[in-house]
């Protein structure tokens, strides 16, 4: 009698702690909370020394961008959420591109400078609050599970509100970039030219267990928490899609960065995001010295130099 009460309250502590472990991990990984609108001076910039140099210029970037006049846009999801996002027209007929920014982040900090070498290639510009971010529903981010799906829509958006004869690339840093080579595993309308994946991640299990190690943290313990959270209460299984697979089915020209001091998400993620991919026009550029997301600001004459000339002999 005494063992069998012993053995139901050892059983009662293992599912209390497990179902504990779980729910920090959901809350602290996929739950995002209510966001507060950022004041007219208040700039949302990246925390850590490697930014240091540059958040001048960004928050400079990011005044501008406030100052541009855009169109407010915003579509439902598959899923009932509204997502929202605005759009910069730099001339009626210009191919249009689409920006998705990165894990908890905006397209105004993730884009202020990339945004511009867009409008230098002649795009208009369309950039997209992610679910669960900016001003967009929602309370779970599924590092481009769900978020491809999104593209999608906003992909449809395009041609059924903009110009249905557009040329559209689309364009991701980090989650954004995982984002965008999700969807191109689907079968993406003709309209879709062109691919940029910036220091993008192979699979969400990778990346996870990726931070929890460098949180010294036993990834091989706490990552099946992680991943029973997002499936009981995120509603997704993050294993079910990633980049690196749905590489092998990209057909559309796309070309990669990563630089080589990337503390966040390593170099040679986007390496093996490279040769997976099946497209017959892809390129892999190392940006060397340059840590999470500042390929773009690190060398912003070779960046814009990569895509111009790679898009003008793929597209």
């Amino acid at each position: 009698m005494v063992g069998t009460v012993i053995l139901f309250f050892a059983g009662g502590a293992v599912v209390a702690f497990s179902l504990s472990v779980t729910c920090i991990c959901f809350f602290r990984i996929f739950y995002s909370k209510k966001r507060r609108p950022l004041g007219e001076d208040e700039f949302e910039t990246f925390d850590g020394e490697a930014y240091d140099p540059h958040r001048e210029n960004m928050v400079a970037l990011m005044r501008e961008i406030r100052a541009m006049p855009y169109i407010d846009v915003s579509l439902v999801s598959y899923d009932e959420l509204s997502l929202r996002g605005k759009y910069y027209e730099y001339q009626k007929g210009a191919p249009v591109e689409i920006l998705f920014h990165g894990y908890r982040g905006s397209g105004e900090r993730d884009f202020c400078g990339i945004m511009f070498n867009s409008l230098a290639m002649g795009h208009n510009v369309l950039m997209v609050d992610n679910r669960a971010s900016g001003r967009s529903e929602g309370k779970v981010i599924t590092f481009g599970a769900k978020e491809s799906i999104d593209c999608l829509s906003w992909i449809d958006f395009v041609i059924s509100e903009i110009d249905k004869d557009a040329e559209i690339f689309i364009t991701g840093v980090s989650m954004g970039a995982a984002t965008v080579m999700n969807a191109s595993g689907y079968e993406l309308p003709k309209n879709v030219v062109g691919i940029i994946a910036d220091c993008g991640f192979t699979s969400t299990k990778a990346i996870i267990k990726k931070v929890m190690r460098d949180k010294r943290l036993p990834a091989n313990v706490f990552y099946p928490f992680a991943r029973i959270g997002a499936i009981v209460f995120g509603h997704f299984d993050p294993e079910r899609i990633s980049p690196i697979k749905s590489m092998k089915k990209c057909r559309v020209p796309i070309i990669f960065f990563h630089g080589d001091a990337d503390s966040f998400v390593p170099c040679y993620m986007s390496v093996e995001n490279f040769e997976a991919c099946a497209s017959s026009q892809k390129r892999l550029v190392i940006t060397h010295g340059a840590d999470h997301g500042l390929c773009f600001p690190h060398d912003m004459e070779g960046y814009f130099y990569e895509v111009k000339t790679f898009f003008e002999g793929a597209v």
